[in-house]
């Protein structure tokens, strides 16, 4: 600190949740900066899991604001819903700020998200079907409806017949769908605005203010870096930028007030939906990894697809980052295999890449290359510093430091706040 972003080097759900709820405890500001409630990070403290999908980590800790940026997409019903849970369980979101400028996830975005799904088959993306993507699309295409409009109903009222008279035409005419009733929306909506009137500000000014006052930042990415509209392996990918660009954009501040950039990667791999995934074991293996590691999405229950750590992969997301360290999680999954592969090149269509391929057909016929390392077959859950892990295991994050060029300065054990261990860099 005292401006960092933290983010998913991988296909997301790498464990960004715990390392954020651990970096907040010094924060004074969490920022969520891009996505909506298709995330999903769990935070275990103590006894008690907290899932959130809106909200950012750091709303935990009582000395923390939480800001949720112009770059986010909300459902307002589903970020009401997560702060009533939350004070059911002692947890004061009075905090939260959302910004205005944040666009409003609407009943037709969920909507038209089924039903395009369902409609495109084989060739679906494999969306969590909560209307992210249609509604960045209403954004970019200047036809979405913001936060702030829910403070002046007439306007609110004014774009949301534009818009239905669109979406109710789609939905009837190509996805032969009922229409959807303006008055009933308009109605509901405005019952959001009175909740939410108290958490709306210019969460810009809000974090400029901060960082003028030498505040720590933190900045929290969903979904990982190969989900990057623009980076990531498009079209399976979601709708907003997770990578550390992003931030600067998602929040409204100059890049140059950020000062690290931390890479969450997870001590093997996973996605979930569709989409290429050079090193995803269809065996045996796969299956433990996603039993072992509990391999569900947290907003969806999706199994997860799982395979070993892609160091070509990891290079990228170091490059299009800029990571200047790493957070290692599930290195304690690893403890039941005799042996642990790395990929660390591959080979399409008769050429060899050590590069990350751009290309959709070239990155679909990889075969990776690995390296085999030693597994260590001891529970590594309750060691409580670096040193007491087996030497295969530290032979093993040694090797993931070269092979990416960063260094490695956290490694989780389990999902605990305390099972995490800090470690120099080599």
């Amino acid at each position: 600190m005292p401006a960092s972003v933290i983010l998913g080097a991988q296909w997301g759900d790498e464990g960004k949740g715990k390392i954020t709820d651990l970096l907040a405890e010094t924060a004074d500001v969490v920022v969520r900066y891009q996505g909506g409630n298709n995330a999903g990070h769990t935070i275990v403290v103590e006894d008690e899991r907290f899932a959130l999908s809106l909200i950012p980590s750091g709303v935990l800790y009582p000395t923390v604001t939480p800001v949720i940026g112009n770059g986010c997409v909300i459902d307002p019903k589903v970020l009401l819903e997560e702060m009533a849970t939350l004070r059911s369980r002692g947890i004061d979101p009075s905090r939260v700020l959302v910004s205005g400028n944040a666009h409003l996830i609407m009943p037709y975005h969920r909507k038209l998200d089924a039903v395009i799904e369902r409609y495109l088959g084989e060739a679906m993306i494999g969306t969590t079907k909560r209307g992210i993507g249609p509604a960045y699309m209403d954004k970019y295409s200047r036809f979405g409806i913001r936060v702030q409009d829910l403070f002046d109903p007439k306007i609110f009222r004014k774009k949301l017949d534009v818009a239905l008279k669109d979406k109710n035409r789609q939905l009837t005419k190509v996805y032969n769908q009922l229409p959807l009733d303006g008055e009933q929306i308009f109605d509901e909506y405005m019952v959001y605005a009175d909740q939410l009137t108290e958490h709306i500000t210019d969460t810009s000014l809000v974090v400029w203010e901060a960082l003028e006052r030498g505040d720590n930042i933190l900045f929290e990415g969903a979904q990982g870096t190969l989900l990057d509209i623009d980076h990531g392996t498009y079209p399976f990918v979601t709708s907003s930028n997770p990578t550390a660009g992003g931030a600067a954009v998602g929040i409204g501040i100059g890049p140059n007030r950020i000062d690290h950039v931390i890479g969450v990667v997870k001590a093997y791999i996973s996605r979930v939906g569709t989409g290429p995934f050079p090193t995803e074991l269809h065996d045996e293996t796969g299956d433990q990894l996603i039993e072992i590691g509990g391999e569900y999405g947290v907003v969806t229950g999706r199994r997860r697809r799982c395979g070993w750590l892609d160091a070509v992969a990891l290079r990228y997301a170091v490059r299009v980052n800029g990571l200047t360290e790493i957070a290692l999680t599930k290195l304690d999954v690893l403890s039941h295999f005799d042996s642990i592969k790395i990929a660390t090149a591959y080979t399409s269509l008769g050429e060899r890449y050590t590069e990350f391929p751009r290309q959709q057909r070239v990155l679909y016929n990889c075969v990776p290359h690995y390296e085999e390392h030693e597994g260590w077959n001891v529970d590594i859950s309750e060691a409580s510093t670096y040193e007491d892990l087996p030497e295969q295991a530290k032979r093993y994050v040694d090797r993931i430091e070269e092979l990416a060029g960063v260094p490695i300065r956290t490694v989780s054990v389990g999902p605990a706040r305390a099972a995490t261990l800090e470690r120099k860099p080599t």
